[in-house]
C-alpha cells in the first residue's frame, strides 16, 4: 500500500518537474529545496518517510469523503429537483440513520488516528540515542555542543556565510548559487544509520530547529530543554531553517546538516578534537596587541561582518563601528555591548564567544580601519566583567620597554582625567533615583571631562533588571537618566549635548546587583 503511494507520489511529481523544466531551467538543491517543489522532501529517515505515509493517506481519504459526500448531494439535488413533479417528503428522525452517521465517522476517525499516533509516539522516542548534541538558538546563528558519544566535547557556532549575507544585502542575486542563504561556515557533522538525539533551547528568543529531509522540527525556547531525534539512512548534504520569526535576521539563520559515512565520520571528529585542543585558550594569559588583532579578525568575520560588513561601516540601522565614537572610547562600554547587548536584542548578546575571543575581537575593531586607538583588552578583564567588574577608562597599549614619562603637576591631572574616561557609571540605591553624594562625585568627573571635550555628545544609558514589574523598572530607569542630566545641566553642561536613551534591561541580573541600578554616561554615535 505504502509503496504504491510512494510510486504515485512520484510520478506525479516527476510529470509536473518535466512540465516546469521545459520553461525554465530547473536548479535543485541536493538536500535542500527543489525549484517549483510542490511536495514535501524526499525522506531520508524513517519517520519522514511514515509522515510522507501519513500525508498522503490522509489527504486520499479526504479526498474520498469530499468526493463522496458532495456526490450524493449533488445527486439529489439534481434528481429531486420540482422540475421534475419530486415533492418533499415528511419523516421524523431515524434513530437507524443517526446511529449510522455517527458509527462511521467514529470508524474512520479512528483508523485514521491510529497510524498517526504511532508516528508520533515514534517521534517522541529519544531513548537509546548513540550521538547526543545540544542545539542552541541564538539571534542570529546556531551553537553545536556534542554531549554524548562520538565527538563528546566538540562545540562551535555556524553562522550563514558572509558572502551570502553581503549578496542579500546588496540586492544583486543574478550570481546566488543553488545553496543561496543556507551555506554556512560550520555544517553540523553527524553519522549515517547512528540515532541522533538533538536537545533544543535557546538563548535569547524562540527559535525552531527545522530540517525537512530528516522530518524534524523542534521549537527552541530560553530557559526550557526540548528533544527530538533522527537517524540518516544516506549520506549527503541537508538543509533546514529557523521555522520560528525570532526577529529581523530570522532569514539568516540556516541549518546545514552534514551526513558522514562512518569512516569519514571519525576522521572528522578526530581532526575537530585536535583543533579544539589546539585552539583552546587560556584566559588568564597576557596577549601582545598583534596577536590580539589577528585572532580578532577571524572571530570579526565569523560574528559580526554579516551585519556590521567586512569594512566596518554598518547598514541601515546598523550602527558603523568605523569611526566610532564608542569604539574609540573607553574600554568599560564595548565590553557592556558585547555581554549584554542592546536595543532589546538588535544587538544581540555575545557571552556564548570565550573571554580570548570577545578580548580579540574587540581589540581588532578599536585597532582596525581608521579607529587605530592603539588600546588592547586582555581576556582577564572579561573574565572580571562577568562577574561585574569592568575597567575604568582605558589607556593605549606601551610597549614593554617604553620608558616612564616625567610626572609633573599638570600631566598628573591630565592623567586623572584620562583615567576616568567614557563611561561614567552613577550607580543608585535600590529603588532610588535620587543622587547620592557617591553618585554626585561620579557625575562632576563627568562634568569635568566634559568640559575637557567640549565637542562631544553624550548619551544616557539607563539599567533595569527583568525582575518585578517591567513598567515600574523602565519608570525608575527613566527617573535616573533625568536626575543624571539635570545634575550635568546645573553643573554647566548644555542640554543639547545630553541625549536621553531607552532603559536596558539586564536579563542576568538581580535586584540588588549594581549593574541594574546604573546610569551610564557614554559618547553618542
Amino acid at each position: 500500500m505504502k509503496s504504491s503511494i510512494f510510486q504515485l507520489v512520484s510520478l506525479c511529481t516527476a510529470a509536473t518537474a518535466w512540465l516546469a523544466s521545459t520553461a525554465h531551467a530547473v536548479q535543485d538543491l541536493p538536500g535542500g529545496p527543489a525549484v517549483k517543489q510542490l511536495n514535501l522532501h524526499p525522506p531520508v529517515t524513517r519517520i519522514a518517510q511514515e509522515q510522507h505515509f501519513l500525508h498522503w493517506m490522509m489527504l486520499a481519504i479526504c479526498v474520498v469523503i469530499f468526493v463522496a459526500v458532495f456526490a450524493v448531494m449533488f445527486y439529489s439535488i439534481w434528481k429531486h429537483r420540482k422540475s421534475q413533479g419530486a415533492k418533499a417528503a415528511n419523516f421524523h428522525e431515524s434513530a437507524t440513520v443517526e446511529v449510522i452517521w455517527t458509527v462511521i465517522p467514529f470508524i474512520i476517525v479512528i483508523l485514521m488516528a491510529l497510524p498517526a499516533t504511532k508516528v508520533l509516539v515514534a517521534q517522541k522516542d529519544t531513548t537509546n540515542a548513540e550521538l547526543t548534541i545540544k542545539v542552541t538558538g541564538y539571534q542570529w546563528k546556531w551553537g553545536y555542543d556534542y554531549l554524548k558519544g562520538p565527538g563528546e566535547g566538540l562545540s562551535f557556532l555556524s553562522t550563514i556565510d558572509s558572502s551570502h549575507r553581503a549578496m542579500s544585502s546588496s540586492g544583486d542575486v543574478s550570481n546566488a548559487p543553488n545553496d543561496y542563504l543556507l551555506r554556512v561556515d560550520n555544517p553540523l557533522v553527524v553519522p549515517v544509520g547512528k540515532k541522533v538525539r538533538i536537545i533544543t533551547t535557546a538563548n535569547d528568543v524562540i527559535h525552531s530547529f527545522m530540517v525537512p529531509a530528516f522530518g524534524i522540527k523542534q521549537d527552541a525556547i530560553p530557559g526550557f530543554v526540548r528533544d527530538t531525534w533522527f537517524k540518516a539512512d544516506k549520506p549527503g548534504d541537508y538543509y533546514g531553517q529557523c521555522a520560528e520569526l525570532c526577529g529581523k535576521e530570522h532569514a539568516y539563520m540556516p541549518i546545514h546538516v552534514k551526513v558522514l559515512d562512518s569512516g569519514p565520520y571519525a576522521a572528522w571528529v578526530d581532526e575537530q578534537l585536535k583543533l579544539a585542543a589546539a585552539k583552546k585558550d587560556d584566559p588568564t594569559k597576557e596577549w601582545k596587541l598583534d596577536e590580539l588583532v589577528a585572532r580578532g579578525a577571524k572571530v570579526y568575520a565569523a560574528n559580526c561582518a554579516a551585519c556590521h560588513q567586512a569594512n566596518g561601516k554598518g547598514a541601515g540601522a546598523i550602527k558603523a563601528l568605523d569611526g566610532s565614537a564608542l569604539v574609540r572610547g573607553s574600554l568599560a562600554e564595548p565590553m557592556h555591548v558585547v555581554l549584554e547587548g542592546r536595543a532589546n536584542g538588535a544587538m544581540p548578546s555575545w557571552k556564548q564567544l570565550s573571554d580570548v575571543e570577545l578580548a580579540a575581537v574587540l581589540t581588532y575593531v578599536k585597532n582596525n580601519w581608521s579607529n587605530q586607538t592603539g588600546q588592547l583588552i586582555q581576556p582577564a578583564q572579561f573574565t572580571q566583567a562577568r562577574k561585574g567588574t569592568f575597567p575604568e577608562g582605558g589607556a593605549a597599549a606601551v610597549p614593554a620597554d617604553a620608558a616612564p614619562a616625567p610626572a609633573t603637576p599638570a600631566a598628573d591631572n591630565a592623567a586623572a582625567v584620562s583615567a576616568a574616561d567614557m563611561p561614567y557609571q552613577v550607580f543608585f540605591a535600590t529603588g532610588q533615583s535620587a543622587l547620592d553624594d557617591k553618585s554626585r562625585a561620579t557625575v562632576q568627573q563627568a562634568v569635568q571631562w566634559l568640559q575637557s571635550n567640549v565637542n562631544v555628545k553624550i548619551a544616557l544609558s539607563g539599567y533595569v533588571d527583568a525582575t518585578g514589574s517591567a513598567d515600574v523598572n523602565a519608570e525608575l530607569a527613566k527617573q535616573r537618566a533625568q536626575a543624571v542630566a539635570k545634575a550635568l545641566t546645573d553643573a554647566g553642561v548644555a542640554a543639547e549635548r545630553i541625549e536621553l536613551r531607552k532603559p536596558q534591561t539586564i536579563a542576568d541580573s538581580a535586584g540588588a546587583n549594581e549593574k541594574a541600578r546604573r546610569v551610564d554616561i557614554v559618547a553618542a554615535q
